[in-house]
């Protein structure tokens, strides 16, 4: 009987405590509850489809025996949610939300606001121009805030508007009308209508070479949040890593600079994002997997220091699905292995880092 099989027999299994014992000895004691006993919020990110815990038993017993919070993948997203905000598709949304109710785990919300015109189709740009964008942006929030109410405790309220290339913020349909009002805006509007929720900012700048400009632009950025008093809680990692061996003693001396300018402007921390891209590694999966696990401990630990850090979101826990077998495939044609559990949902090595970092975690006293 293979692993899947084994969990999609389990009728009830979707609980913790459902997985056999020799199962659960295999996958040790669940990371929700190491992240737990640190003050960390364990979880992932989820989507609506066929891949998703809801609809497979198999996935669905490891996600609700892993993790304390989930966030939608896409599915709170303007492209999916639609343009006119007294028209919204919450549906593929609400499933994720009543998942998370039924397995009683937090919920975050992702993204009110992903000023990132790559993300902004014609037609929306269109309907923001013919609206005003204030007038589109506050009514979108309160729409979509107040959908959700108070099952969402924490909201990447924007997301990605740094560009990488120049450190500065993006020009979308929305600055181009507001210019930096337009986050403030966001974050007003969040905190009238999600007044209870913590209110992020969510960017993927990392640790590696290249990155300087995209954090000295969020640093700058945090500093404008600050001195302008908008209303923003916490910084958001994404952490998608690359583990192409570019995180040099110099990189890392200056990933602390950067995170230590944060937490001096009194922002909280969250890894939102975390997987490893592993393109650029040997194809043999047992060197490979060691090499992600030993990259993501190094990584965990250095962030884990920070006792403003009380989330940490995978961006899923199964291979199979990760949304890098698309978006970075490998070129020797071998799927990507940067999640916790493997195509036939194994624990790996990377599942044992994470567990050990958690382990080695000092105590704080987080957000749960």
């Amino acid at each position: 009987m293979t692993r899947r099989q084994q969990l999609v027999g389990m009728t009830g299994g979707l609980m913790m405590g459902a997985l056999p014992s020799r199962l659960v000895a295999q996958s040790d004691v669940p990371l929700r509850d190491l992240a737990a006993a640190k003050g960390i919020l364990f979880g992932t990110a989820i989507n609506a489809g066929r891949s998703s815990p809801i609809h497979d038993p198999a996935y669905g017993a490891i996600v609700a025996r892993e993790c304390a919070v989930v966030v939608p993948e896409n599915e709170m997203k303007v492209y999916v949610l639609g343009n006119d905000p007294n028209a919204l598709n919450f549906g593929p949304a609400d499933a994720i939300a009543a998942y998370a109710r039924d397995h009683k785990m937090k919920l975050r919300g992702h993204t009110l606001l992903w000023n990132y015109g790559k993300y902004i189709s014609p037609a929306l740009a269109e309907r923001v121009r013919a609206t005003g964008a204030e007038k589109w942006l506050r009514a979108y929030i309160a729409s979509v805030a107040g959908h959700f109410g108070d099952q969402i405790y924490s909201w990447d309220v924007v997301n990605e508007t740094i560009d990488p290339k120049t450190g500065e913020i993006r020009d979308t349909v929305f600055t181009q009308a507001l210019g930096f009002d337009a986050l403030k805006i966001a974050y007003e509007a969040a905190r009238e209508h999600a007044p209870h929720a913590q209110r992020v900012y969510n960017d993927y700048m990392s640790w590696e070479i290249g990155n300087e400009k995209h954090r000295a632009g969020v640093l700058r950025l945090l500093e404008r949040f600050r001195r302008e008093k908008v209303p923003v809680d916490a910084l958001g990692i994404q952490s998608h890593l690359g583990n192409d061996g570019s995180h040099s003693r110099a990189q890392r001396a200056e990933w602390k600079q950067f995170l230590d300018a944060v937490v001096a402007m009194g922002y909280r921390l969250l890894i939102t994002e975390f997987d490893i891209n592993d393109r650029e590694l040997p194809a043999d999966p047992v060197r490979r997997d060691a090499q992600v696990a030993a990259v993501a401990r190094d990584y965990l630990d250095r962030m884990f220091a920070y006792p403003q850090l009380d989330q940490f979101l995978c961006w899923g826990l199964w291979d199979k699905h990760s949304w890098l077998q698309g978006f970075a495939p490998r070129t020797d044609g071998a799927p990507q292995r940067p999640l916790p559990y493997d195509d036939d949902l194994h624990p790996k090595p990377l599942r044992a880092a994470i567990a050990d970092a958690l382990r080695a975690a000092p105590v704080r006293k987080g957000i749960a």
